[in-house]
Parts: structure tokens; sequence; C-alpha cells
């Protein structure tokens, strides 16, 4: 592949999609085998995973295409309110005001990725792959800014609908309002280190948007990967039963090296849990099937690896960043014509007081 192909940020193709793939209602029938139907629900157990990645990869293009189109749209609607063509308002607001690649941008890119892309490419041509390379991207992250802050200021609803996974939130802990206008349901492993790093995330969440998001957290160990996992779900679910799941949660992910039977023990201690009670519910495995539901629910809705979410069945893989929930979040919310509630302020340090004589 080309070096500057793996630089530009390509603009979306403007196909005229069709309508999108949604699974058809789970009775229905796909085939018959001996007079016996293989129907949705079965397929949707079999391929669950592919079939969801194959909806979202349409969803993806689909989206980035009206994107394009809308931008497109509000240019020439800019283009026209000042009497200019198009081409004349990209040179005024986006190539005049972007900043060209200088030689010693070029060369720490190339010194960087020396090794990786440029093993066998005269350094001369390198940094010429480089120059036009960088100074694409920037004119699409250019003109990208620029149709954003041209949308902010117009009317536009989108009405293309996501692909959703119809996953149960069951009888899990959950944090928020069964009533809120968006459910998140996690899926997560307590000894998975990705799993911690969306833990501030979910407060951040929570603290933005309080009662309009509810997160339900059920349980998905990878035992071959993560060997006390499992037992760490039981523990979840045991401190659930005495009303402490969310503490025990935090505290699970906050000591990841202590998950060993001993140190689950100790935690429920720390937490003031009746220990006699917690050790029988661990010891004697109590929820070790309720733990194996939860993966096998996850596993039907497509899961694979963790932390995975549906956010009213919009699937998020992996520990996404905030602003990746929020535009979700805010995208349901106003599907729902839900206030969207604005982002809160850092709260500032304390001056240090001055100095006492």
């Amino acid at each position: 592949m080309p070096i500057v192909a793996l630089l530009v940020l390509a603009a979306a193709a403007l196909a005229a999609p069709a309508a999108s793939p949604t699974p058809s209602p789970s009775s229905s029938t796909l085939a018959v085998l001996d007079g016996q139907p293989i129907t949705v629900a079965e397929i949707e157990s079999i391929g669950g995973a592919s079939l969801t990645k194959a909806r979202m990869d349409y969803y993806n293009a689909q989206r980035s295409a009206v994107e394009e189109a809308i931008a497109r749209r509000l240019m020439e609607k800019e283009a026209k309110s000042r009497s200019v063509t198009v081409a004349e308002l990209m040179r005024t607001e986006v190539e005049t005001k972007v900043a060209p690649v200088s030689p010693e941008e070029q060369k720490n890119f190339y010194e960087a990725n020396k090794a990786r892309y440029f093993a066998n490419v005269p350094e001369a041509d390198a940094l010429k792959q480089i120059e036009m390379g960088l100074g694409q991207q920037r004119m699409q992250q250019r003109r990208a800014e620029y149709a954003a802050s041209l949308r902010a200021k117009a009317n536009v609803r989108l009405m293309l609908d996501p692909p959703r996974t119809e996953v149960a939130a069951d009888d899990d802990p959950a944090n928020g309002p069964a009533n809120a206008p968006v459910t998140i349901i996690e899926f997560s492993d307590f000894q998975c280190p990705y799993c911690s790093r969306v833990v501030p995330t979910l407060a951040r969440i929570k603290d933005r948007y309080g009662d309009s998001v509810r997160v339900v957290f059920r349980d998905f160990p990878i035992p071959q990967l993560h060997p006390n996992a499992a037992k760490a779900a039981e523990a979840g679910m045991c401190a659930h039963e005495q009303g402490k799941f969310w503490a025990m949660h935090d505290l699970m992910f906050a000591n990841q090296g202590k998950l060993d039977v001993p140190g689950l023990k100790q935690n429920a201690a720390t937490l003031g849990l009746d220990s006699a009670a917690f050790d029988k519910c661990l010891d004697s495995g109590k929820f070790t099937a309720e733990v194996q539901k939860d993966s096998a629910d996850g596993e039907k809705a497509g899961v694979q690896s963790t932390p995975a979410f549906f956010v009213n069945g919009r699937p998020l893989v992996g520990a996404q960043p905030y602003e990746q929930f929020a535009d979700v979040i805010n995208e349901e919310l106003g599907r729902l014509n839900r206030p969207i509630p604005a982002e809160k302020a850092p709260v500032a340090a304390a001056s240090p007081a001055p100095p006492t004589k």
C-alpha cells in the first residue's frame, strides 16, 4: 500500500445505499431440513459475532456516506449565500487555514517511521511522500472542522438508524433507574486491564447524564487469559447479595492483583461485609451458574472480548474513550427528544493558602 494512503484520511464515497440490513424476526425461517426449520434465532446464536460485525460495517459505511452528503450540501449552501463557488469557499475556509508541513515535521515523521514504512525508499522520496500525506491529512481535518461548524448552525436530523442487538439486562447489578432513556449493558472481566480503564469513563458518564443513563453490569470472565476472573465475578455477586456490588466492583478493579480467593475475602472484609456470609457464598459456588449465564448471553450477542458494551443495543467494543460514549448517548437522547446535559466543567484545584507568619 502506498505510504500516502496510510497517511490520508480518505473521503467517504457517496454511493446511494440500500436500506440498512437488520435482523429478521427471530422466528423467521431461513432454511428447512427434513421438515424442521432453521430460524434466525438459531443462526444468530451460531454467527452472532460475525453477523453483528457485518451489520456494523455496513452501517458505518452508510453513515460515512450520509455525513459526507450533509457536509457537501452545507458547503454548497454556504457558498451560495456568499455568491462564490464551492471551490472558492474551500480556498478561503480550508486551504488558506492549513499550515504547511515543515521540513522539521517531515524529518521527525521519517525518523519515527523509517523502519516500518521507508526501509527501501530513498530519504528524499520519503520526505516528499510525507509532506504530501501529512498535508492532505491536515486538509481533510480542516475540512471536517469547517463542515462541523456549518452543521452546528444548521437544522440537521439524522434518520439513519444503527443496527441494534437485543441484550437483556437480566437481574444483574444496575446503576440508574430502570426507565432511563439510555441503558448501557456492559460485559466485563474483573481481571482484564482494559476493563479497569473504562471505570473512570463510566463514572464520568454518570456524573454528566445522571438518571438519563442506566449502567447494567454483566459478567464475561475469560479464564483462558485471566484465571481469577470467574471467581472474582462470583465475588461481585456475593457482594451484590449484601448490597455492596458497586463498592466491590470498584475495589476489585482498583486491586486486580488481589483477585485470588484470599484477596477477594480480604476485599469483602475491607468493605465491611458480613465476612462469614460472604465466605460461605464464595466457597459454595452459589453464583457460578449465574456467571455462566451472563457469559452465554454475551456470546449470543456477539461478545468475543472485554470490555463490550451495548448502548440501547448499539455495540461498542473495547475501552473506548469518553467522547465515543458521549456521541452515542447524545444521539440516543436526541432520537427520543430528551435534553442533552452539558458537559460539566472540571473542578479547579483549590489555590494553596498563603503561608502564615
